[in-house]
C-alpha cells in the first residue's frame, strides 16, 4: 500500500511515457520546444510494464493513466496497454492525449484493453487553436475525438484551459458543443507548468469565472462531495442532466486532502505530486537488477514523505523546475 503520513492512500498511477509532444502549447512549452530526454534515460517498454505490475500487484494501485508529453508518440504504446491489461488484478486504464494521431490508433488501443481517453482541446476556433498550440492541427483533434467515441473509449472527456484574451469567452459555446457530441467537458484552471515561467496568478481564469460564464446559458446543479470522492474535478449537472461539466480548480480550490495519486516520470522517477520539487529514482534500482520487493520499498518510502499540499494556494508559490511535458499531466 502506498500510504503517506496524512493517511492518504495512492491508488491512481500516472505514467509519463515520453516527454516529447507534437504541439507547442503556450502554457506548456516554448515555441522551439525543449531539450528532450536522451533515449537511454527513458524507461524501456519492459521497465514500464514491470513498474506498473509492481504498483498493481504489490502496492494496491487500481487505476493507471498514461500521459506524456504526448503518449501517442510512444512507439510501443499499444503493446504496453495490452500487457498491462493482462495483469491480475486488471487495472482500469486511461490515456491523456492531445488527440493528434487518435484517429488512427483509437481502435487498436480499445482492442488492447484501454478503457477511455481524456483529450485536450481548448477552443472550437481553428485560428485560436493555431495561436495557442503553434500548430494547424485543429481538425485532427476533432477527428480523434470522433474516433475515440466510435471505438468505445468512453466516457470521452475533453480537457480545456481558458486563457485571457484568447479563448476566455468560449466556455458556454464549448459546453454546448460537448453536450451535443456526448463528451464530458472539464475546465482546468491554468497551472504554473510552463517551461518559460510566464504564469501569473492575477491573470488566470478562475473556477469562479468559468462557472459565472457557463451560468449565463445553462442551469448548473452541484453534484456534491459524496459523488466526487477523490476525483480532482468538481462536477455540475447541466440543465437537469444527464450531461455533466467539471471544473478542476487546482489553484483556487486545492483538493490535496483527498489526493490518491502517485506519478512516474518518463525517466523512471517517482513524484508524489505534479508540483513536487523532489523525485525518487526507481530507474537505477531497475537497472541494477533489484528485486520487486526492494523497488516496492523505495516507492513506499517516497510516498510516505508526501507533503500535505501542493503549495499552489500560497501566493509565493514557485513553479516546478521541470515542465509538464517531462513529468506527466
Amino acid at each position: 500500500m502506498l500510504i503517506d503520513t496524512y493517511g492518504r492512500v495512492a491508488t491512481d498511477l500516472r505514467v509519463s511515457l515520453t516527454d516529447r509532444c507534437n504541439l507547442r502549447c503556450t502554457y506548456c512549452m516554448p515555441e522551439e520546444g525543449l531539450q528532450w530526454l536522451a533515449k537511454p534515460d527513458l524507461l524501456s517498454d519492459d521497465e514500464i510494464v514491470r513498474l506498473i505490475r509492481i504498483a498493481v500487484t504489490d502496492l494496491g494501485v487500481t487505476e493507471v493513466r498514461f500521459t506524456g508529453g504526448e503518449p501517442l508518440l510512444r512507439p510501443g504504446l499499444v503493446g504496453i496497454v495490452e500487457r498491462c491489461a493482462s495483469l491480475a488484478p486488471r487495472p482500469t486504464m486511461s490515456l491523456t492525449t492531445n488527440g493528434i494521431g487518435l484517429k488512427r490508433t483509437a481502435s487498436a488501443l480499445k482492442a488492447a484493453g484501454l478503457d477511455r481517453v481524456n483529450v485536450s482541446l481548448d477552443t472550437l476556433r481553428p485560428d485560436v487553436f493555431k495561436t495557442l498550440t503553434r500548430r494547424d492541427r485543429h481538425h485532427d483533434v476533432l477527428d480523434g475525438l470522433e474516433a475515440a467515441r466510435a471505438a468505445g473509449l468512453t466516457p470521452v472527456k475533453v480537457n480545456t484551459v481558458l486563457m485571457p484574451g484568447l479563448n476566455d469567452d468560449e466556455a458556454p459555446e464549448l459546453l454546448a458543443w460537448a453536450v451535443a457530441h456526448d463528451y464530458e467537458l472539464r475546465f482546468i484552471e491554468q497551472m504554473p507548468l510552463d517551461a518559460q515561467h510566464g504564469w501569473k496568478r492575477d491573470g488566470m481564469i478562475t473556477a469562479g469565472d468559468i462557472l459565472a460564464s457557463l451560468r449565463t446559458r445553462f442551469t448548473l446543479t452541484a453534484e456534491g462531495d459524496e459523488a466526487r470522492g477523490s476525483a480532482p474535478a468538481e462536477r455540475w449537472i447541466v440543465d437537469g442532466g444527464p450531461q455533466r461539466v467539471g471544473v478542476i480548480a487546482s489553484v483556487t480550490r486545492p483538493f490535496c486532502r483527498a489526493c490518491d495519486r502517485t506519478r512516474l516520470t518518463a525517466d523512471g522517477q517517482v513524484r508524489t505530486c505534479l508540483f513536487a520539487r523532489e523525485e525518487t529514482d526507481l530507474r537505477s534500482a531497475l537497472r541494477s537488477d533489484a528485486p520487486d520487493e526492494e523497488i516496492a520499498g523505495i516507492w513506499k518510502l517516497a510516498m510516505w514523505g508526501k507533503k500535505a499540499g501542493s503549495g499552489l494556494d500560497d501566493p509565493s508559490f514557485l513553479q516546478p523546475d521541470r515542465p509538464m511535458s517531462a513529468i506527466g499531466g
